[in-house]
């Protein structure tokens, strides 16, 4: 395997939109401040959707416009249509996110189109961007199974995701909105698309509402996929998905990747103070097992009969 990952951290947005509790704006803008001093270089911040679907980000510019800029990190925000595009151009945001589904029922759920309605949209908020040098990334959201249909085809994955490429996205994240893949179909589904569109294309999302999610991480990294979702603290879930549980953690995807001498450049301790700062501003714990276990353990770990330091590891790079 190639050592380098790039984990693009979905927590501030796609962590948060789920939480009944109103959390301020001074609280999300120091959680993203958090997660870019562990070494996080990709951060998904807010969105730029309707407030009244979802009124936990309605401050939105305002948390973009009190983050303090890193050149070096890439802060994203997801924009539904032109009038989102129109509001996150009120801020300095260089890159946005568009989204649709490759299931017809969650698709009209989430968004009120069908997918074909939804493509011109989409072209339309693509292309505006662009014109204002923004990068763009796409999500293809149930494309491993659909809370209403069921089992999605990878010929309709792979439609979705080959227009949203076509409208000039950079990269399409392949997303597990419910948690139901299993890590021999992600490798199938990961492989095929791979040998359609290059790996550098495609990114993977995955819940663990079945406690996939670590081996559908592992076996989408053997199918060749270096850049993945995750959500600090395993925070999440879809509110147009029903039944659908938090992100894949942060922490949890950090530990096994460095224990494979894969590399991150994630400080594993720091994130993991990131992690209780948020248990502290929403009063529970969060589901990460690397979160709970290393706010007991002195904040290291044993990885096979090799201990380090969080975030160091000291296993070869040869992970193939």
């Amino acid at each position: 395997m190639k050592d380098q990952v790039t984990l693009f951290e979905v927590g501030p947005r796609d962590g948060l939109q789920n939480e009944k509790t109103v959390i301020s704006t001074s609280d999300k803008v120091e959680l993203i401040e958090r997660l870019v001093r562990s070494g996080l270089r990709k951060v998904e911040a807010t969105s730029f959707v309707n407030p009244k679907w979802i009124p936990q980000l309605a401050d939105a510019v305002e948390v973009l416009n009190r983050v303090r800029i890193h050149d070096d990190v890439v802060y994203s925000a997801l924009v539904p249509n032109l009038k989102g595009l129109e509001r996150a151009c009120k801020t300095g945001i260089k890159e946005i996110a568009v989204f649709m589904s490759a299931s017809e029922s969650h698709n009209k759920s989430n968004i009120n189109k069908s997918i074909a309605e939804t493509f011109p949209v989409l072209q339309e908020v693509v292309e505006a961007a662009t014109d204002k040098g923004m990068d763009v990334r796409g999500y293809v959201s149930t494309a491993f199974g659909c809370p209403y249909e069921g089992e999605i085809s990878l010929t309709a994955v792979a439609h979705v995701t080959e227009q949203l490429l076509k409208m000039g996205v950079y990269e399409v994240s392949i997303g597990d909105t419910i948690g139901v893949g299993t890590p021999k179909q992600v490798k199938e589904r990961f492989t095929s698309l791979i040998g359609q569109f290059g790996s550098d294309k495609l990114a993977g999302h995955f819940h663990d509402t079945r406690g996939m999610g670590l081996a559908n991480v592992y076996a989408a990294l053997e199918a060749g996929i270096r850049t993945f979702d995750s959500s600090i603290g395993g925070l999440g879930g879809c509110p147009y998905a029903p039944g659908a549980s938090g992100n894949i953690s942060t922490e949890d995807v950090v530990y096994m990747l460095h224990g494979m001498g894969l590399n991150t450049g994630v400080d594993l301790e720091k994130l993991v103070e990131a992690g209780e700062f948020m248990e502290r501003v929403l009063g529970r714990e969060l589901p990460s097992r690397v979160l709970q276990v290393m706010k007991k353990t002195g904040k290291e770990g044993e990885c096979g009969n090799e201990r380090y330091t969080a975030g160091k590891s000291n296993i070869g790079t040869d992970a193939s």
